[in-house]
């Protein structure tokens, strides 16, 4: 089909004088509104503006402008119907032929703080998403574009084909654009849906919001790849990026990583560097987390990343063979010479960036994944899980002990020491599978019980994996991840010799909890706050 008229309307104008030249340079008439005929107009090139097209003005401060049976009878009218051609020649409508339009930016107004309902409302896009649809339902005689990264291979392929694009570059477009036009629909749904009962009284106040969970929940996701199998290899897979909650919503998180080197990511690849990335990003201090399957398998904080990286490392030697580490700093060359020296083979490693020294290291090392993520970036609002037949949304478990949180419960109180390290342990537990035991010492992991269904069993876990490991427990600090529902798993911690004890308390037994603490002459502290992690 021969492009011969196409109109374009545009919010997002990135690379739009440079489509509309090409298609100008194969003889295309442009039709175009305000802001985009304008700079149409600027760049020399002959555009007619939609007011002068269809013989009405724009109105309504600018909510009515293609809204015109000239604009929708051209777009509209099927090619193979002769009674539909024989109408729009009748009233003196062209058959508009290509539509290229991208919707009012209201992802970024709703981004904006104190936005109001007001402004929001006027970022509500109609003439754009009808004319999208329209183009889109017409796709065997219309072209719709709405990706300015589309152009250049659009502008190719008409040059290829005498101006014409086929049908299933037609039929490709369209779907997109139907995807286009859901998501900003489903993005409008989600934030009307939470703002509160009433909101609507004063619209020119900001915003109100009384719930992050709409009634009725639009997700939107793009494909980034497909991958090779899923987390067995008789199960298939793909890797979609979260783009429902608009520009930057992956930003920070593992779905914003790029790859400097190494193999495509796999499904567990991506499971297993998620958790460590978002264990190693909390804390501060320069720090290194090693996981496996899913579960740290060591972690540490140090004045240096090197110095993390080694004191992480000997926590399980063993199971962090073949895991992914994780660096909340720019990697050096110290960081490869101390991996190179334990002669450690990692699957990915993760960091914000990497120094050129570095870069040129892990080029000797080709197979390693190596990725890079930005360390700032907005926490996603919401987590998602399935189940079957629904879904489970939660907000992410962002709660952060500090001293001040702190009860302590027993006779003895810890040391300041000893209360970094209560820190510590907590914050590594938030990230390890329920149920969560995690002994640590002067900002190192030294034992991790993870994913029992019994809590003394991770504990005893907890206490194989240091012996396994040569480290001893003698004056350890202890996190769990909930409370202990009897005295039997504390005082497992006693005898392998815990000093002070990190738990959220609760239970119908915490006084026998205490007592055991105080007989042992253990420190303990509250923070009323569980981490289980299903």
């Amino acid at each position: 089909m021969k492009i011969r008229q196409a109109l374009i309307s545009l919010s997002d104008k990135r690379g739009a004088l440079e489509f509309a030249q090409g298609l100008a340079g194969q003889g295309v008439q442009l039709l175009s509104t305000g802001g985009t005929a304008g700079l149409l107009r600027q760049a020399g090139l002959v555009v007619t503006e939609i007011g002068d097209y269809t013989g009405f003005p724009e109105m309504l401060d600018g909510r009515v402008k293609t809204l015109h049976p000239k604009v929708h009878g051209g777009i509209l009218a099927r090619r193979d119907v002769p009674e539909h051609l024989a109408t729009i020649e009748r009233h003196g409508i062209p058959a508009i032929d290509l539509v290229c339009v991208n919707l009012y930016p209201f992802a970024a107004a709703i981004a904006r703080p104190g936005v109001t309902l007001a402004e929001a409302v006027e970022n509500i896009d109609i003439g754009g998403p009808a004319m999208v649809r329209s183009a889109a339902k017409n796709y065997a005689g219309v072209a719709v574009v709405t990706d300015p990264d589309d152009y250049p291979a659009l502008l190719e392929e008409m040059r290829a084909n005498g101006g014409a694009l086929g049908l299933a570059t037609r039929f490709a477009l369209a779907r997109k654009a139907f995807g286009h036009t859901a998501r900003y629909d489903g993005m409008i749904a989600n934030w009307l849906s939470g703002l509160a009962e009433g909101a609507e009284a004063s619209p020119d106040e900001a915003a109100p919001a009384s719930s992050i969970f709409p009634d009725r929940l639009q997700l939107a996701f793009d494909r980034v790849e497909t991958l090779r199998y899923g987390e067995n290899p008789h199960q298939r897979a793909a890797f979609y990026r979260d783009a429902a909650h608009g520009e930057g919503a992956a930003a920070g998180g593992i779905a914003a990583y790029r790859r400097l080197q190494g193999k495509e990511l796999s499904y567990n690849n991506i499971m297993d560097s998620d958790a460590a990335w978002e264990c190693v990003k909390t804390f501060d201090a320069p720090a290194c987390v090693i996981v496996k399957h899913a579960n740290p398998c060591g972690a540490a904080v140090d004045a240096r990343l090197s110095g993390a990286y080694e004191k992480a490392f000997q926590t399980d030697p063993v199971s962090a063979f073949g895991g992914i580490v994780a660096f909340n700093g720019e990697v050096d060359a110290d960081v490869l010479r101390a991996m190179e020296a334990r002669k450690h083979f990692v699957e990915v490693m993760i960091a914000p960036s990497f120094t050129a020294a570095a870069r040129e290291l892990l080029r000797e090392k080709q197979n390693r994944r190596v990725l890079e993520v930005p360390l700032q970036g907005k926490c996603q609002a919401l987590e998602w899980k399935r189940v079957g037949g629904g879904l489970l949304a939660q907000t992410p478990d962002d709660f952060r002990a500090q001293a001040g949180d702190l009860a302590v419960v027993t006779k003895k109180r810890p040391t300041a020491r000893q209360l970094d390290d209560l820190l510590f342990a907590e914050r590594v537990g938030r990230f390890v599978k329920s149920n969560a035991i995690v002994f640590c010492g002067g900002g190192i992991t030294l034992g991790i019980g993870a994913g029992q269904m019994s809590r003394v069993d991770s504990t005893r876990i907890a206490v194989m994996k240091a012996k396994n490991a040569g480290l001893s427990l003698i004056g350890s600090c202890v996190a769990s991840d909930a409370f202990f529902p009897f005295r039997d798993g504390l005082d497992v911690l006693a005898q392998a010799g815990a000093a002070a004890i990190i738990q959220p308390g609760g239970s119908v037994r915490d006084e026998e909890v205490i007592a055991a603490a105080d007989e042992h002459g253990i420190a303990m502290v509250f923070t009323g706050a569980r981490h289980f992690r299903h």
